[in-house]
């Protein structure tokens, strides 16, 4: 297939998934981004390559922060299934400038949804899909939208079999906007978010197991992708909208503080887009503010009078009855006292009998609102402590049989056959009443699209017993007035057959927290009914409903059970705000669309619609048999023995005088039709009915209309009557609870008027008791019945009546009736309140002229208006709408002006400041009537022809500012609160004029008012400048004229209040934050004003700077234009930032972008000084005081903004500051350095290098600066040239520059650092200006020197400062700045020696040096620990030659906290030594301090010694003994020899002492040593076939070791031997162990008894050698034994710092016979001490067997494995008289090994015989007699025959005095260690040890462990019993011991090279034949006389040390299992030379 490449790659997005068939193929899923290379000739296949999303596993080799890097796969796939979306421009688009971007404005957008994409994408909605068909057939020409990253060569025509081109680089994209951006942005911003977390978030929380943070993160995305989704799919209403926006806003809001991010700023009102340059800097910094320090946007504070409502949907029923069931829903709320008050009317639902609810799917029948709640109501008020609950009463009806009552709670018997409906059930006797009625024998669970409750539907049951079981559920038709159920009639043929309706159980559901929330919420609300005993089921009062079901249903029993009739709802909530529930339905007709409304009994604030309904609530009967019962005409009687009380009903009707009927007037709920006579549900006697009625009448028929009552006990007629009258002396009836008397129902009281006779009619009779009655006639039976108004039309008040007929009545009440008014309720007046003020108007206007009646009615007026600020009722509207509408008074005004003017001028006395405290408050609804009335009475004036009494009203008006202004100048203290509040409310009353006066006097009265607050102090203040932001605000200012006027008088007022000050109080603050606010509410309009604002603001801004500024919890919202401010409270950790601070940051910001300039030429200040601060205050923003830097949007938004403001400043430096060069000295140098400084900080700042930011922040940043660094080149470039010179033609041509020097050489080498970090910004137009720069500087400073190291220094400093904390970039990494700044100096090249060029490549070959080390240390990629650490020495190196102690320093301690930090102490240590290095040991020399560390200034000496201490410190914690003594030798020379501090000296003895001591009783493990080999052409060439000796712990295996390397280097292979190619592709590692040379000839071999720790300790400090055995022959004559090892000698001494040193030599050795024989029975004896120690810790059979065989083998004289066939090496004296004869130091050392061999079998057989092993008893006796035979000449050496002895004398034989030759030869030192015997050196001694009586004891104590000479006399042979028992004492002990705890094998490593024989130090002693020990030995160190307890704790000691990290047990059992009797090993390698040799 021919393949053609396309003229441009293409961008496209897969549209269709392909799968592959053949192997070239490339599989596509729908999104998947693709980069298109090739085509076929056809165009129907495509070549390129597929850009996959990171894979998570990626994670574990990325580094941290850093995005993972997307996975690239190349092949083929079909034409049909991709959309190109775009082609990459080769670069020729790119515009002129410099940048590498280009943004996506005018880009035309090609392709369809971006819901796949993310990367460039689509139009929403399917019409792309039409474009398509289309866009398959050619390809679109698109432009570059990200801008190309790289510039794409022109592609040639690529023959087949040629190769491809390679895979392209993903592009930076900036403009990745989609077609649907710009109508929802939101949808590019979370893919934008998605995309990023995923790359760069997700694998880091996996890695790290933050699984919380985890969860929540993915929780947010799933929400974001639904939110994403809702955006595309277009299908919500506007509202849902917006609110989707704000939330998913606030989403990534939170998922950028989940993942560590900045904080973007989105706007929600902007549809979410994000906040760029262009916008407000205030609004951002509010959005700014608020997202990233709260978790959510602050909420409006809700005001009281904002009403709540409540919809409830039945979702579905579940019960088990087959007859109908009404459900009754309403509020209540119960207060903290536990009163229960019915908020609500009810509403009704009817339940089929048998039927499911499921066809009522969306009924409004079973959907309500509940409407007008308050805030108080539902708990969520300041003080609202109430709970509010829902009620659901469920009502059913039950058979009533006639002559017995019902029982209240059902039957007591079980029917005999089934009851059915037609046919009563058989009965006979009494039982016939006692039918169950429980008859409903099957459940069904009623559902209408149940979800939670289909699990309901149960299996059918059997009928429950209900023989004992009282049970209050029964199943009859319904029987209430309110159903449309037909009703039994009470005189039918069947009266056993009539249903009465009773109340069988109730569901409670708390609703607070319900109401607070706005999501739809389902909740399952169970049905209680009252038990008849104690159930399993018992209702717990705790479970929500606290206790609620106790109080509103009875139980006789006091139990509760879950009701079986109707067992639990399942109902649907949501709660709306909103002022007017009519609105609100409209408003959202998805969900209320038909819903019915339940009101609230009462009014939840100043009523808007005119309402009247009455409440009748029927609480209960008092009907008990004492009760007596009222008769017409006569006493009162006992109720009729026929009334059973046990099915009381109770009827109602409302009447008028005459007794006829009103008809349909009661509502029984909310959503029934009204009736004209109402039935009760059925009770016994003693319950209550508790059942609301809504009575709604004409307002004519209330005053005459009475409620009737009738009580009828089924199914008997009525026995009883009551009414109520609803009108009761001239007012409505009072609300509450009235008794009501029951009449015996005759023909007296049938009627309501009197009949034909005359006598009878109730209405003549009293209809409510007398408290009294009882107490005379005995307690009468009554009806308890509450009453509630809740109507606009009728007051219960007399007041208010009496002021509402004030015409009518008498005229001198009047005065009395306005005083009253204030003890009215407010209710009572807002209910009618436009009758109260047409009533106040009228008396008004009736008594003008009359100042007492004025005085009066104004302070009524006052008192009625001051109920506008009452929050419980919105009254001001009603207000306004009364005065605007209803109000009709023209000659009201004068007399409001009259009284109004005479509080004023009196305001200090008492009484009238309180009144005018009071008036202040409603002047502006005063002010509404003034107007209104003098409009009115203009027209009125006009219609009879008078004109002309304008002037004077106006006049009256003014006097009344007039004297308001006066009282505001007063100082007066009582006058505080007055003019506080005229201050507070003097904005609202200036609209109320706009009809009086013109505006220009409305402005001259508010400029006047403003002026007369100029001397107000304290809070005043603040109030005063919130006055300003009102007026600022107003409609009627908002004229051009009226804001510049307020503008300019603006600087005026606040200029008192801000500004410099060395005294900033808290109160300060609040007046620089106000005055910030005035400015954001004027920003737009200023203009002339700006340049006296900018002084006071940096003035504030230093001012406050200068304070200390503290960490705060709460955060006040910004640009507040209130007092007090509102505030929030921060979650978490405390927040450091200043709000003053960032709001005169923003309002800077804000002027100087102003588009009428900053105009500083024109500030009253001196210029110079006001630049400098101005400069100060900008280069503070950007180091992020103003504001932590992570507020990204504000922090660039000023990034942007300063760039402006530069551009402002430099022209003014350079029109006014920039003098001629004759008149240099006036150069304002410093004031130039600062302009440059905060130049060069801001393009330098790491916020704009758009390059190294995430995909998101680099959109953001993107959009909102733009490219400020090409601007900030620009800037450079003409500032910089400005201050040059000009320059001679000679060096033009040398240089190629137009200007330098001059000014600009004051700039070096001050400007060197940041000029060089502009040199290493990726952005190419930014990076030539800084080389061009830099060059000036260069050629500056060698034109004045000659000498470059100034620039060196600085730009060595920059770089070391600039690594610090940036991040990598390319063009470091490439260094492309240095190639540049060769380029600049090309033509010096040419000239040959130039001295210039010259200096310049040194500098930039030494720059570049150190580029490369700084580059190595701080790049993220580090290969292994051991090469980072290379780096940084190397780094420390260059450094320390390059003379930058200061930075060498920092160096150091750096690594030394790396290398503690990874728990190397001891290469802490040696990093600290090359620190310490630097100074001499010298008292007098004095070196400064530093910052890093924090040293003090001090002297050489005691600097060395502080690091010396720190040094010892860590070679202690890690144990390296011979470094921290050779640190303290040093100090002890120095303290003794130099400062002469004996005091420090004997610290520091006392510490080396302490480091011996532990040596000698410590288990000091020898490090383990590997070696490692790098071969393959995969590692760098610095370590390629380069061999290593590494260090591990003691313990470290060689497994373990492997490991570590293969983390280090995942991708080589671990091999084992070296056959690799050096050649060969990968990476190979060659590993193998290895151990010290052991050097042996050291002095420790010539001694016995020296503990294996200390010879280890020995023989392998300062390794440098390390060796391995590669051959070894010990087989035939012990002459010919011999080994060969390999040693490998390192570059350095270990400990080294890298843990690590390369192999600088490798030789073979030969060792010679003795050699090996030292070797080889060293290594033997530490074995078997090791299986010994094995076995006192378990006596395995195994090992046991093991310990014998290798012991047998030893003592075999006969068998050539034993070690004793070495002493054949030694030389015999040639006869027996002759004298010992000379050792040379080999023959001593084998000598003292096999001694110690010797002593090692002896304890060990010792400790056999012990034993009760059989194992080990027979080994102690096959072995003991060959031991005493093949070791005869050691154990006379350690064990000498003992000569008689006189116990008298100690005096030592003559014989003794004999010289030891080895001894005589030895050095003085030698000579002197010979004397020092360990503690623990006889250990091996306590086996063979006599029992030693206290007399031999002698009287000294030995203080070390020796003998004495005169003690030796015991027979090697002899073992007592005593003996014994001291013997398996020490062995009990040892085994027991606890001196070491840490315990641990010693199997693993001691190969023959590692592992030395013990007890070093002991001295060598002939075997002379009479006994003669050395004489240079001193006598104590033989004392025998040492008792046997402490012989035994010695060996205990040596018993319990353990060697760590030994090779594992089965080595040496692989060892020793070979050792048969006899046996030789058949190969030279054999038993000794095993498992772990070298």
């Amino acid at each position: 297939m021919p393949w053609q490449p396309l003229p441009r790659i293409a961008f496209a997005v897969a549209t269709y998934p392909f799968e592959t068939k053949n192997e070239n193929e490339l599989p596509l899923e729908i999104g998947d981004d693709l980069y298109i290379i090739e085509e076929t000739a056809d165009g129907q296949w495509l070549r390129g390559y597929l850009l996959a999303p990171p894979s998570l596993l990626a994670g574990l080799t990325s580094v941290k922060g850093q995005p993972l890097e997307a996975r690239v796969f190349s092949g083929i796939f079909p034409r049909s299934c991709v959309e190109i979306r775009e082609v990459l421009g080769d670069g020729d688009e790119n515009s002129e400038n410099s940048s590498n971007y280009q943004g996506d404005d005018d880009a035309p957008q090609v392709g369809s949804d971006s819901g796949k994409s993310g990367v460039v994408s689509s139009v929403r909605k399917s019409y792309a899909r039409g474009a398509d068909h289309e866009g398959r057939s050619h390809r679109p020409n698109g432009t570059v939208l990200g801008g190309a990253a790289a510039r794409i060569p022109e592609l040639k025509v690529r023959e087949p079999g040629a190769p491809k081109p390679a895979a392209p680089v993903p592009m930076l994209r900036l403009g990745d906007e989609t077609p649907t951006s710009t109508m929802e942005p939101l949808i590019d911003e979370i893919a934008s978010c998605l995309r990023e977390w995923h790359s760069t978030n997700f694998h880091e929380l996996l890695l790290t197991r933050q699984y919380d943070k985890l969860d929540k993160v993915s929780q947010l995305i799933q929400t974001l992708d639904l939110s994403r989704r809702q955006f595309l799919h277009n299908l919500l209403t506007t509202r849902e909208y917006s609110a989707l926006r704000e939330k998913t806003v606030w989403d990534l809001v939170r998922g950028n503080k989940l993942c560590g991010g900045e904080v973007i700023v989105r706007d929600p009102n902007e549809r979410g887009r994000v906040l760029t340059g262009d916008d407000s800097v205030v609004e951002i910094t509010k959005l700014q503010s608020v997202m990233s320090l709260l978790d959510e946007p602050p909420q409006a504070h809700v005001e009281l009078s904002a009403l709540h409502h409540l919809m409830v949907d039945i979702r579905s029923f579940a019960g088990s009855s087959n007859e109908p069931t009404t459900l009754v829903l309403y509020l209540v709320s119960r207060s903290v006292g536990g009163t229960l008050t019915t908020l609500s009317e009810s509403y009704m639902i009817e339940v089929p009998s048998g039927g499911t609810m499921g066809h009522l799917n969306r009924n409004p029948q079973m959907r309500t609102l509940f409407t007008d709640l308050t805030s108080a109501d539902i708990g969520d008020g300041p003080s609202a402590d109430s709970e509010l609950y829902l009620i659901v009463k469920v009502r059913s009806p039950q058979q009533i049989v006639v002559g017995k009552p019902v029982s209240r709670s059902g039957s007591f018997g079980q029917p005999n056959t089934p009851f059915s409906k037609d046919k009563p059930p058989s009965s006979s006797g009494n039982k016939a009443s006692r039918r169950s009625l429980m008859w409903g024998t099957t459940r069904s669970a009623f559902s209408r699209g149940g979800t939670k409750l289909d699990a309901l539907t149960e299996q059918p049951e059997e009928r429950p017993r209900t023989d004992n079981i009282e049970s209050r559920d029964g199943g009859f038709p319904p029987s209430t007035a309110g159903s449309r159920a037909p009703r039994a009639s009470v005189d039918g043929l069947q009266p056993a057959h009539m249903m009465a309706e009773r109340m069988v159980g109730i569901g409670v559901l708390n609703l607070n927290s319900i109401m607070k929330q706005d999501e739809e919420t389902e909740h399952v609300v169970t049905v209680w009914s009252p038990s008849a005993k104690f159930t399993t089921e018992k209702y717990d009062s705790t479970e929500g409903s606290e206790g609620l079901v106790r109080d509103l249903l009875e139980s006789k029993s006091g139990h509760y059970e879950k009701s079986r009739r109707a067992e639990r709802l399942q109902i649907h909530l949501k709660s709306f705000n909103s002022p007017d529930a009519d609105a609100l339905i409209k408003a959202t007709p998805t969900l209320l669309a038909g819903i019915s409304k339940t009101n609230k009994m009462g009014f939840s604030g100043a009523p808007t619609k005119p309402r009247s309904d009455i409440y009748v609530t029927l609480t209960e009967a008092l009907l008990a048999r004492q009760n007596l019962i009222s008769r017409f005409g006569a006493s009162a009687t006992t109720i009729s023995s026929n009334v059973h009380g046990g099915n009381l009903v109770v009827s109602l009707e409302v009447r008028r005088q005459s007794g006829e009927r009103i008809e349909d007037c009661i509502y029984p709920s909310s959503n029934s039709d009204p009736l004209t006579t109402w039935r009760s549900f059925a009770v016994e006697r003693g319950e209550r009915w508790d059942q609301i009625l809504r009575l709604s009448l004409l307002p004519a028929d209330v005053g005459m209309a009475h409620v009737v009552f009738t009580v009828s006990d089924l199914p008997g007629t009525p026995f009883a009557i009551a009414y109520m009258p609803l009108w009761d002396q001239q007012a409505f009836l009072g609300d509450g609870l009235h008794s009501l008397l029951l009449y015996k129902l005759d023909e007296h009281t049938q009627t309501a008027q009197a009949g034909p006779t005359g006598r009878g009619g109730y209405l003549s009779l009293p209809w409510s008791a007398r408290s009294d009655s009882s107490e005379v006639t005995g307690p009468l039976a009554t009806l308890r019945v509450e009453t509630y108004l809740c109507s606009t039309r009728f007051s219960q008040d007399r007041i208010v009546l009496g002021l509402l007929k004030w015409k009518d009545g008498p005229r001198d009440e009047i005065p009395s009736l306005l005083k009253q008014l204030i003890f009215v309720p407010e209710i009572e007046v807002v209910k009618l309140l436009s009758d109260v003020l047409d009533a106040l108007f009228g008396i008004l206007v009736e008594y003008q002229g009359n100042d007492e009646y004025e005085d009066l009615v104004f302070t009524a007026l006052v008192r009625v208006l001051g109920i506008v600020h009452d929050r419980r009722f919105n009254l001001g509207p009603l207000v306004d709408h009364y005065a605007e509408n209803k109000f009709n008074y023209p000659f009201a005004t004068p007399c409001l002006v009259r009284s109004f003017t005479r509080l004023l001028t009196k305001p200090t006395e008492s009484e009238t400041a309180r009144k005018l405290r009071a008036t202040l408050k409603v002047v502006r609804h005063i002010l509404k009537f003034i107007t209104h009335a003098r409009g009115q009475q203009k027209a009125k004036e006009a219609g009879i022809g008078i004109t002309g009494s304008t002037t004077s009203f106006t006049r009256h008006l003014q006097s009344i500012f007039k004297a308001l202004d006066s009282m505001m100048r007063s100082t007066a203290p009582v006058l505080v609160g007055s003019q506080t509040l005229a201050v507070q409310h003097f904005h609202t009353w200036l609209p109320e004029l706009t009809g009086l006066l013109t505006t220009e006097e409305i402005l001259h009265i508010a400029i006047d008012f403003m002026d007369s607050c100029a001397l107000v102090k304290g809070k005043l203040v603040l109030y005063k400048l919130v006055l300003i932001i009102n007026y600022s605000k107003l409609e009627l200012f908002a004229g051009p004229e009226q804001r510049s006027a307020l503008s300019a008088n603006t600087v005026r007022w606040i200029a008192p209040h801000w500004g410099r000050t060395d005294n900033v109080t808290e109160q300060w603050k609040e007046q620089v934050r106000l005055c910030c606010s005035v400015l954001a509410s004027q920003v737009h309009h200023l203009n002339s004003e700006i340049p006296d604002y900018i002084p006071k603001i940096v003035g504030s801004y230093m001012s406050i700077q200068a304070t200390e500024p503290k960490p705060k919890n709460r955060f006040s919202l910004l640009f507040p234009t209130n007092y007090p401010f509102p505030s929030k409270q921060i979650a978490g950790e405390a927040v450091q930032f200043d709000e003053a601070l960032i709001e005169l940051s923003a309002i800077l910001s804000a002027l100087s972008n102003s588009p009428n300039g900053m105009q500083l030429e024109l500030a009253a200040e001196d210029l110079t000084s006001l630049l400098k601060n101005t400069l100060h205050v900008h280069m503070s923003i950007l180091q992020g005081e103003a504001f932590p830097s992570s507020w990204l949007s504000v922090y660039i938004y000023h990034h942007k903004s300063t760039m402006r403001t530069l551009q402002y400043l430099s022209s003014i430096l350079l029109e006014s500051f920039l003098p001629d060069p004759d008149e240099a000295e006036d150069f304002d140098t410093e004031l130039w350095r600062m302009f440059f400084c905060t130049l060069l900080k801001l393009v330098g700042s790491g916020h704009l290098a758009l390059e190294t930011f995430s995909e998101q922040k680099r959109r953001a940043v993107w959009k909102i600066a733009g490219d400020v660094r090409e601007h900030g080149a620009e800037l450079l470039r003409r500032t910089w040239e400005a201050i040059g010179w000009e320059t001679s033609p000679d060096e033009r041509a040398r240089y190629g520059l137009a200007k330098m020097g001059g000014y600009q050489v004051q700039y070096v080498p001050t400007l060197v650092g940041p000029i060089v970090e502009l040199c290493l910004s990726v952005h190419e137009g930014l990076r030539r200006m800084a080389v061009e720069v830099l060059q000036t500087m260069i050629v500056s400073e060698w034109t004045l020197s000659e000498d470059l190291s100034v620039i060196q220094t600085e730009m060595i400093d920059c770089l070391d400062g600039f690594f610090k904390d940036k991040t990598m970039t390319e063009s470091i990494l490439q260094k492309l700045f240095v190639s540049e700044l060769l380029e600049r100096f090309e033509p010096l090249s040419l000239v040959h020696g130039d001295p210039l060029y010259s200096a310049l490549k040194s500098l930039i070959e030494t720059i570049a040096e150190f580029l490369d080390l700084l580059v190595a240390v701080h790049s993220g990629d580090i290969t292994s620990e051991a090469s980072h650490l290379i780096n940084r020495l190397q780094l420390m190196e260059f450094l320390r030659d390059m003379q930058k102690e200061e930075i060498f320093i920092r160096y150091v301690h750096q690594l030394a906290a790396l290398q503690f930090d990874a728990r190397n102490h001891t290469e802490a240590g040696l990093a600290l030594r090359l620190h310490a290095e630097l100074y001499d040991w010298d008292p007098t020399k004095l070196t400064p301090a530093l910052q890093d560390p924090d040293l003090p200034e001090q002297s050489h000496f005691e600097r060395k010694e502080r690091i010396y201490f720190d040094m010892i410190k860590h070679f202690e914690d890690g144990e390296a003994w011979s470094s921290a003594l050779a640190a303290y030798k040093e100090l002890q020379v120095q303290y003794e020899t130099n400062i002469f501090d004996f005091a420090k000296l004997a610290r520091t003895e006392r510490a080396i002492a302490t480091i011996y001591e532990k040596l000698a009783k410590g288990d000091k493990l020898v490090p383990k040593y590997f070696k490692v080999v790098y071969k393959g052409l995969g590692f760098p060439l610095n370590l390629r076939d380069k061999a290593f000796v590494y260090e591990g712990s003691p313990t470290e295996r060689t497994s373990a070791f492997t490991d570590r390397m293969q983390e280090q280097y995942p991708a080589a292979q671990i091999l084992t031997s070296s056959d690799v190619d050096s050649e060969v592709e990968g990476q190979y590692l060659v590993i193998s162990a290895l151990s010290p040379h052991r050097d042996l000839n050291h002095h420790v071999f010539q001694r016995a008894r020296v503990p294996q720790p200390i010879r280890d300790y020995l023989l392998s400090a300062h390794a440098h050698m390390f060796s391995v055995s590669s051959k070894r022959s010990t087989s035939g004559p012990v002459e010919t034994h011999y080994a060969e090892k390999t040693v490998y000698t390192t570059a350095e001494h270990f400990p080294t710092i890298l843990r690590r040193s390369e192999i600088v030599d490798v030789h073979t050795i030969r060792l010679s016979a003795k050699e090996t024989a030292i070797e080889r029975i060293v290594r033997k004896t530490q074995e078997m001490t090791a299986v010994e120690k094995r076995l006192a810790e378990d006596e395995d059979e195994e090992i046991a067997q093991l310990m014998v065989d290798a012991i047998s083998i030893s003592v075999n004289p006969a068998s050539d494995s034993s070690v004793a066939c070495y002493r054949q090496l030694l030389p015999v004296p040639q006869s027996d008289d002759e004298q010992e004869p000379q050792y040379d130091q080999q023959d001593n050392a084998i000598k003292m090994a096999l001694i110690d061999h010797a002593i090692m079998i002896k304890r060990c057989l010792t400790s056999f015989s012990r034993s009760s092993n059989p194992v080990l008893l027979k080994g102690y006796e096959d072995s003991y007699k060959h031991f005493l035979s093949t070791f005869a000449p050691e154990i006379a050496i350690f064990a000498p025959a003992q000569p008689p002895r006189d116990n008298a004398s100690n005096t030592p034989s003559p014989t003794w005095q004999r010289p030891s030759p080895i001894a005589d030869n030895l050095p003085p030192d030698a000579k002197a260690s010979t004397s020092v015997v360990n503690t623990t050196s006889i250990v091996e001694e306590a086996a063979a040890a006599q029992p030693i009586s206290m007399k031999q004891r002698g009287t000294r104590l030995s203080f070390l462990g020796g003998r004495k000479k005169d003690s030796q006399q015991s027979n090697g042979d002899a073992s007592s019993s005593k003996q014994a028992k001291n013997d398996s004492d020490s062995n009990s002990q040892a085994s027991k011991s606890k001196d070491n705890p840490n315990r641990r094998s010693i199997f693993r490593t001691q190969s023959s090279d590692t592992n030395i024989s013990s007890n070093p130090y002991a001295q060598s002693k002939p075997p002379y034949p009479n006994g003669v020990a050395d004489l240079t030995t001193p006598d104590w160190t033989f004392d025998r006389s040492r008792k046997s307890k402490e012989i035994v704790d010695i060996a205990e000691k040596e018993f319990d040390r353990s060697s760590d990290g030994g090779m594992g047990f089965n080595s040496v059992k692989k060892r020793l299992s070979i050792l048969k009797l006899g046996k030789k090993p058949s190969k030279p390698n054999g038993f000794m030379g095993g498992v772990n040799e070298e």
